[in-house]
């Protein structure tokens, strides 16, 4: 049953990815058609992850590749809170290829699959479930400092195109930018006072290592923001900077395996 759910998700996905690219000719249906797979595709993912749950005895997301599912369910679950306005679809262009992608690989991972798990704790499950929840956000600051480049750089040469486009302005994306940054950071550092509380004396390893410099570069960005007003384009290379972290930390980290 669950190997069956992950089809309606990756084609829902898939076809927001294409349909978002028509975007890029002005609003008009292709837009709202990718809303709808966006949607129709995490209930998909929702339901996926519901069988998991009750199909398996323990902790159902502990291998790298269940972890994965689970991490795009939560990139698509924080892109809808903006995805679905007008203004901010273009964000899909950078989200839902990538979600597609990771998706993919964590069904090839047999990620997707309902299959016997070891039984954890509850304090370890909250890691998991802080830590992923904290890139996620990261991810879609990530999208928005792309979007924010994008469009600062088509001011710049004047590109008539741009007037036929629904685009957020530029400090809107900058705040919110921060806004999803600060709320990741605060759940990745939960996450990191979870896993520390958990050590047990087995000491750190090269995950815990990055983890950290990402929550170091996230903490600068943020203060630099507060106490010296960083904002715009410095801002934004700064948050794919810490991006480029996650993408290293997400195949290294084992979480629960």
């Amino acid at each position: 049953m669950a190997e069956l759910l992950v089809w309606p998700a990756l084609i829902a996905y898939g076809e927001a990815a294409v349909a978002y690219a028509g975007e890029l000719r002005g609003p008009g249906l292709s837009g709202r058609l990718a809303t709808w797979g966006v949607r129709i595709g995490w209930l998909a993912q929702t339901a996926l992850l519901a069988v998991q749950a009750l199909d398996s005895d323990g902790f159902a997301w502990g291998t790298w590749a269940g972890a994965l599912n689970l991490f795009v369910w939560l990139v698509v679950g924080a892109y809808l809170i903006w995805g679905c306005k007008p203004r901010f679809r273009l964000l899909g262009l950078a989200v839902m290829p990538l979600a597609a992608a990771l998706l993919l690989l964590a069904w090839a991972g047999g990620g997707t699959a309902a299959e016997h798990a070891d039984s954890v704790g509850v304090a370890l499950v909250l890691h998991v479930g802080l830590m992923l929840s904290g890139f996620a956000g990261f991810t879609v600051a990530a999208a928005m400092a792309g979007m924010f480049l994008w469009e600062e750089r088509r001011l710049k040469r004047r590109d008539a195109k741009l007037l036929r486009l629904r685009v957020p302005p530029l400090e809107a994306l900058d705040r919110l930018a921060a806004r999803a940054a600060t709320v990741a950071l605060a759940l990745l550092s939960a996450g990191i006072l979870l896993g520390i509380a958990s050590l047990d004396g087995n000491g750190l390893d090269a995950a815990m290592v990055v983890t950290v410099g990402i929550w170091l570069l996230y903490t600068t960005v943020l203060v630099l923001r507060r106490e010296v007003g960083l904002r715009g384009r410095r801002a934004a290379w700064l948050l794919l900077a810490g991006f480029a972290l996650v993408a290293v930390v997400l195949p290294i980290t084992h979480f629960a395996s």
